[in-house]
């Protein structure tokens, strides 16, 4: 259900858009795929946290121990409400996406991938579902293949149909959405493909999460990664949720306090799901933090979220494209894509192009984004993004199209 709050209600729980940043210039924010701001309500539970609350977590009965140990906990239920599953024993907290896969990829990977075997990627991935990858084939001996895109930079699954048929992919790792080029991934194709096959499949969820409704139990990976700081939260905070067995399965990835059962001289046992996991003193705070920005986004509701970027991604579309010399990425359609939008413009060098912007107080993005595989795809070396969230405007849009306008007088284009 659509929320009846209006986004000049939204921008203003979120402190950091009314400060001046370049020549004085009102900060227009538009490099959210990187990170997005963080609204009071969740700056106010971690400073709350730090004044009121502060303790370590499962290892105590005093008060404060429990209160910050009930808080903690209460962020994996509402993360499993979020995205609806079943199990909180599930719910594994990491660092960010990137932790999860690593952690999928030495804990998993290593008791199961084989001289031989093939692992799928694709074209698209950031490098945080590359990477790991490529130092687990290699130290195994087995094979990383890819998945191409089309010229409007969505997969082409007649790879993944090829590679399926030589009976040698153990599994298919995907993002639900690029973080450059904004395709959302069929992944509903992709998981009944594999699971046809009998082969596991790990979604990055670093970019879909925050921006549309995802059912994981609806939706039926194995694993699956996300990060808090792209949902309003904190950085340092991000979930890996994977089936109860595979968890069950699997050997930890860090040794510790908290995630043993118990230690002698020469064996230990592990303690139970997701501790097991969570080894160490976790990020107690911005976890707890975590959990107000999942109450901002259900107040507001993900339907409501996904809306907003599609009227605001589709109107900077539109305006882009008038501009002589300016090259836009990814599909026009918009049921395909999400908030985010990567473009050349002309011969000017994305870091030149993104300083310039700077200066009129414009954030937004420039390089290869992690994504140096899609960049030799395209033939480029960098791009400028530009990326939305929930409090921008149209008028944010209008600010960026000047700014471009600026720059070719600038460059004389």
């Amino acid at each position: 259900m659509q929320t009846a709050i209006s986004v000049e209600q939204i921008r203003k729980d979120f402190p950091i858009l009314q400060r001046k940043v370049r020549n004085d210039k009102s900060l227009v924010y538009l490099d959210n795929a990187a990170t997005t701001q963080k609204p009071i309500q969740v700056i106010n539970v971690i400073t709350d946290f730090y004044t009121n609350h502060n303790s370590n977590i499962h290892r105590a009965v005093h008060a404060l121990a429990e209160e910050a140990t009930e808080a903690y906990e209460m962020t994996r239920d509402k993360v499993a409400n979020f995205l609806n599953i079943k199990d909180r024993q599930e719910i594994v907290f990491v660092r960010g996406t990137t932790e999860a896969i690593n952690l999928v990829a030495y804990a998993w990977g290593r008791q199961n991938i084989k001289e031989g075997d093939i692992i799928v990627t694709t074209e698209y991935e950031h490098h945080s579902n590359i990477v790991p990858w490529q130092l687990l084939t290699q130290e195994k001996k087995a094979k990383l293949e890819y998945i191409g895109i089309d010229d409007n930079g969505e997969l082409i699954l007649s790879h993944l149909d090829q590679f399926l048929a030589t009976g040698k992919v153990k599994l298919v790792a995907v993002s639900q959405m690029s973080n450059v080029l904004g395709t959302i991934t069929d992944v509903a194709t992709i998981i009944a493909k594999c699971k046809k096959a009998g082969v596991r499949v790990l979604i990055d969820g670093a970019q879909s999460v925050p921006h549309m409704k995802v059912d994981l139990s609806a939706m039926g990976c194995d694993f699956f990664a996300f990060s808090g700081h792209k949902m309003l939260g904190p950085t340092g905070v991000g979930v890996l949720w994977a089936k109860k067995e595979l968890l069950e399965q699997m050997a930890p990835f860090h040794g510790g306090g908290d995630m043993i059962r118990e230690v002698h001289k020469y064996e230990t046992t592990w303690n139970d799901l997701p501790y097991k996991f969570e080894a160490g003193t976790p990020n107690i705070a911005d976890v707890i933090g975590f959990a107000a920005a999942i109450d901002y986004l259900n107040n507001l509701g993900m339907d409501y979220v996904r809306a907003h970027e599609v009227e605001i991604t589709k109107y900077a579309l539109e305006q882009l494209s008038k501009i002589n010399g300016l090259k836009l990425y990814g599909t026009p359609d918009m049921s395909k894509r999400g908030g985010v939008i990567s473009f050349n413009f002309a011969d000017i060098h994305p870091h030149d192009l993104a300083t310039i912007i700077d200066e009129d107080g414009i954030a937004i993005r420039s390089g290869h984004h992690c994504a140096q595989v899609l960049m030799e795809k395209l033939d480029i070396a960098a791009t400028s993004r530009a990326s939305f969230y929930i409090y921008n405007t149209k008028e944010e849009v209008d600010v960026l199209i000047n700014s471009l306008a600026r720059a070719a007088r600038l460059f004389k284009l």
